[in-house]
């Protein structure tokens, strides 16, 4: 009998059975299923087979977390229940199947945005920093700090280049978005965006202002076409880019392989530009009109109230589904018709109120050390503007936080909008985000912060107290009680020290895995990690190709697709180096192994290099990531170092059971 025979069977069989199995296959770290039912599975019960660390539902995929022997478990899966696996891709393609129409295209919708989102987030930091410099008016100074410093005035002026490159250039990173997801040509999708920002063209922010007789044309003799720019503008950008992707497509399907290299991108390219300044950037020009007006109006008539209160309240269960993403577009579209936007500081608030709602839970079960590695780092994250690891690790968990936080960020959102709160930026969220705000109402967006933090804390420990909306945790009969991941009530004195003394530990030195910025593993952009759903750790940004071994032992695993390597330490600690983030998708392009299977390492092995240009182009993270997969034996974990490390310098220590 194999090793995980027994629990390949019990989840075969909890899935809903081979029958309910549309795909199957795996990464790094986890199972991954397209099921045909999915209500079929039967989740309390596959989180109780031993090997499964955790689960969740991702773009129509239910995904089982296993660890680093994956793919032992994998093959022993595909032995018990006959099903031969597919590829990721081909897994992807057919949970597709799972999605209605409206989740695939707000999936659509969130693949194009995602890649910007870094750039949009520099841009609104970059232009919150401007606001300070040219906004504010300090009495000391008697004016705005550029006023009285040519240095300031320097600098100000110079961070205009950065901070308004990505939303006056914002179609070219658009239309690139569309081709690097659609699989065709990125450098037809550049050109394509930079011919609808061309500096021949009017600029977009001066066609409101230009009468209609200055506005320059193409004379064509027959037909006049106007020589408008759509700086900023986003739907006209996805509807050409979309064409752009669609002609490339057919054309490749047509055209002969020996002579494709010349008229696939010349018939593709030429009618898109032609289209986008005759029909598409028009249409797409008056549609984002429409919606930015449609919200603007909501946000700025009598009542505004009901509208901000719904919108802050029904953001967060956004979030779950997906549909968040179309926020983004709105947010652009409003800030290029109206210089600002009254959408994003509501956001913004949503993610402090949510972060509220754990820090309650952290005060409600303080002394749970076990669920504190989870709580604490997803409050962090929370109020620095990303609220994922705290609603599906914390809040929805429990679902009375959750509430709490959604009531919390409506009543927030109404203040700010009657407040008419505005930013002129997106992307910094959280508490940073008052970077982002109009200097004018950041003492309503203080206050409207203030509302995002007391409200969900309060009503978080009322409803835990009264039992509304509580099914799983119940409130101590006592102080001094505490609550148990599972919500079990234990007593602080069966925890003392005479309990503890026989425990026998050792600790296990860790070293940097690379050259690069050290950072926490909850701060890694990936809810299985972050969460710590496969272990603690650490992770590093890399400055250079080189990775390293964080630590001594024996190489015991090397998937194929080269991303991950699993390492055993003489004292039976498992590691896993994990190079980027979803790089299985990459099929071992961006790396060179050379370590193999069985071979013995210490902190000066080099086990691979990893092409961060290819990572990065292909619109992953460069992370890597050294994860202490074997959970049950560490007992804690010390990170002693910060900021810029280098390889085969100790960062820290693991304490091992």
């Amino acid at each position: 009998m194999g090793k995980y025979q027994q629990d390949a069977e019990k989840l075969l069989k909890e899935v809903g059975g081979k029958e309910n199995i549309a795909a199957v296959s795996h990464c790094a770290t986890r199972m991954r299923f397209v099921l045909n039912d999915p209500e079929k599975a039967n989740e309390s019960a596959i989180e109780d087979i031993p090997s499964v660390k955790g689960m969740f539902t991702n773009a129509g995929q239910f995904q089982v977390i296993i660890g680093n022997d994956v793919s032992t478990f994998y093959n022993e899966f595909v032995a018990v229940s006959g099903i031969e696996g597919v590829s990721k891709e081909q897994s992807k393609a057919v949970a597709k199947q799972n999605l209605h129409p409206i989740q695939r295209a707000i999936a659509v919708l969130a693949e194009i945005f995602t890649p910007l989102i870094p750039a949009i987030i520099v841009g609104g930091l970059i232009l919150g920093f401007r606001n300070v410099l040219e906004g504010i008016q300090f009495e000391s100074l008697g004016g705005t700090i550029v006023e009285h410093s040519t240095f300031w005035n320097g600098v100000n002026a110079f961070l205009w280049l950065p901070g308004e490159a990505i939303f006056h250039f914002l179609p070219v990173g658009i239309t690139w978005s569309i081709a690097k997801k659609m699989g065709t040509t990125q450098i037809l999708g550049i050109v394509l965006g930079i011919t609808l920002v061309s500096p021949q063209l009017l600029n977009a922010y001066s066609v409101a202002t230009t009468a209609a007789g200055d506005i320059p044309f193409w004379d064509f003799g027959f037909a006049q076409v106007q020589m408008i720019g759509y700086q900023a503008q986003v739907i006209p950008a996805m509807l050409a880019g979309f064409m752009l992707a669609y002609l490339e497509i057919f054309f490749r399907k047509y055209i002969p392989q020996s002579i494709s290299m010349i008229f696939v991108p010349l018939f593709s390219l030429l009618p898109t530009v032609l289209a986008a300044h005759v029909i598409l950037g028009p249409v797409g020009w008056t549609i984002g009109s429409w919606i930015s007006n449609i919200v603007n109006m909501g946000l700025t008539s009598s009542i505004s109230w009901l509208f901000s209160a719904v919108f802050g309240f029904l953001y967060a269960p956004l979030v779950i589904t997906g549909l968040h993403h179309m926020t983004n577009a709105i947010d652009m579209q409003l800030i290029a018709d109206f210089g600002s936007t009254n959408l994003w500081p509501m956001i913004a608030l949503s993610n402090i109120a949510q972060g509220s709602a754990v820090l309650a839970i952290i005060f409600l079960h303080r002394g749970n050390k076990k669920e504190e590695q989870i709580s604490i780092p997803a409050m962090i994250s929370c109020y620095l503007g990303v609220t994922e690891p705290a609603m599906f690790g914390i809040n929805l968990k429990y679902v009375y936080p959750f509430v709490a936080a959604m009531i919390g960020s409506g009543l927030a959102g109404m203040f700010a909008n009657l407040m008419d709160v505005r930013a002129n930026a997106i992307g910094v969220g959280g508490l940073p985000g008052i970077l982002a705000i109009q200097i004018q109402t950041w003492l309503p967006f203080t206050i409207a912060m203030i509302i995002a933090i007391i409200v969900p804390f309060g009503l978080t420990v009322v409803f835990r107290r009264k039992g509304i909306l509580n099914k799983i945790d119940p409130v101590a009969a006592n102080e001094g009680v505490l609550q148990t991941a599972e919500g079990i009530s234990v007593q602080p004195e069966s925890f003392a020290a005479g309990d503890t003394a026989t425990v026998q530990t050792v600790t296990e030195e860790l070293f940097a895995v690379a050259d690069g910025q050290i950072k926490a593993i909850s701060d890694v952009e990936d809810p299985v990690f972050s969460q710590k759903m496969m272990g603690d750790g650490y992770a590093i940004v890399p400055s250079n190709k080189k990775i390293y071994a964080p630590v001594a032992g024996v190489v015991t695993n090397v998937f194929e697709t080269k991303h991950a390597i699993g390492i055993l330490t003489r004292e039976g600690l498992e590691v896993l180096v994990h190079m980027g983030l979803d790089t299985v998708e990459l099929k071992g392009a961006p790396f060179k192994i050379f370590v193999e299977k069985g071979e013995e390492v210490t902190p000066t092995t080099l086990l691979a290099e990893m092409d961060i240009e290819a990572v990065v182009q292909a619109g992953k993270k460069t992370d890597v990531l050294v994860v202490l997969t074997n959970s049950e034996k560490v007992a804690g974990l010390s990170l002693e170092k910060s900021g810029e490390v280098h390889h085969e310098e100790a960062i820290g220590q693991a304490t091992i059971k």
